[in-house]
């Protein structure tokens, strides 16, 4: 049987979890409006989450990135980047949700509604 400091703790936990999820969710509780494209630090393009769309990123040094907008949520479907990890980073639709491109320098961010 376990003893009243080991079920205080796991209760603790068991708080802590729950807090986190929620300010997790406090915090993404704008609605999802665009995606702002940034390459190395300059933003070059924002799309409506609403309007399907694809777009060939021009990244660093000749890098390029197909954005994808397609049923409020956006993703890289190709990359010229060797570890495609952008590709991998899958699916994008809350707010603050980014998909990064090193060796291109692309991020992709959702932005939301900023009266939340």
């Amino acid at each position: 049987m376990p003893s009243k400091r080991s079920l205080s703790l796991i209760a603790a936990i068991f708080v802590l979890a729950a807090a986190c999820c929620g300010a997790g969710l406090w915090l993404h509780r704008g609605a999802a409006v665009c995606v702002s494209v940034s390459v190395d630090g300059q933003e070059i393009a924002r799309f409506d989450l609403d309007q399907d769309t694809e777009y060939l990123i021009p990244g660093y040094a000749g890098g390029t990135n197909r954005l994808i907008v397609r049923d409020g949520q956006a993703w890289v479907e190709e990359a010229s980047c060797p570890d495609k990890l952008c590709v991998h980073q899958g699916r994008i639709r809350r707010t603050g949700e980014m998909i990064i491109c090193l060796p291109n320098r692309m991020t992709a961010e959702i932005i939301g509604d900023e009266k939340g």
